[in-house]
């Protein structure tokens, strides 16, 4: 199976290409150039691989949370590249993937959000691409993260290298181990979409859609 892979929910912007026994992956610091980079890092990878995108099996992408322009430059970018060549789509966690970065058991996932929030979520692995939701995606302050049960859970995200008083404070009875410095990467993201199509559970281009969690970014002046 042949899965191409993008990821454009923070900074950087990065693609993967899994080919079963490698994973190709370049990435690039993009700031705001995510547009203008990701098509010809697409082009680079596949030339690297000597394939063209017909001879891929599948496009995943970093479904978010994250940056609201960069989902739907993933977003879009994949439904065209799939409505070119009838290929099917699926869309994965960013929040997901960085457990898959991690690697361990027990993961507590935070990304930072702005405006004083985060993203949160915790997994536990089953098995090497498949994760358990343990605590379900949200957003939410530092202080109001979701409480969890036990110890050996491991800490990882922008959210912990923002809020790294406020989180390891919060979680001092959980967590064994802090991972700073991650962020969602296409090559997890094509490793967690090898189940989807091989189970088949994968999208019609058109119903690929970001996962924003935070539904408004902009506060009436009342609201304030």
């Amino acid at each position: 199976m042949k899965i191409l892979a993008l990821e454009t929910s923070t900074e950087f912007c990065s693609v993967a290409l899994y080919l079963g026994d490698k994973v190709l992956h370049k990435e690039i610091l993009a700031d705001r150039c995510h547009s203008e980079i990701l098509l010809p890092m697409v082009q680079e990878i596949l030339a690297e691989a000597e394939l063209s995108l017909t001879q891929i099996d599948g496009i995943a992408f970093g479904a978010g949370p994250g940056s609201f322009t960069g989902l739907r430059i993933a977003c879009g970018v994949a439904q065209g590249l799939a409505y070119a060549t009838n290929l099917p789509v699926t869309g994965i966690s960013t929040l997901e993937a960085v457990a898959q970065k991690m690697g361990e058991q027990r993961i507590i996932v935070a990304l930072d959000a702005r405006m004083g929030e985060i993203y949160h979520a915790a997994y536990q692995k089953l098995t090497d691409n498949y994760w358990q939701t343990v605590s379900p995606p949200i957003l939410c302050s530092p202080r109001h993260a979701p409480s969890l049960m036990g110890s050996g859970w491991n800490g990882g995200g922008s959210g912990f290298d923002v809020y790294n008083k406020e989180l390891p404070a919060f979680y001092s009875k959980n967590i064994r181990q802090i991972h700073y410095g991650l962020h969602p990467h296409a090559r997890e993201i094509a490793q967690l979409a090898i189940p989807k199509f091989t189970d088949e559970t994968n999208t019609d281009p058109a119903n690929a859609t970001p996962v924003y969690i935070r539904n408004k970014v902009a506060l009436k002046e009342n609201e304030r």
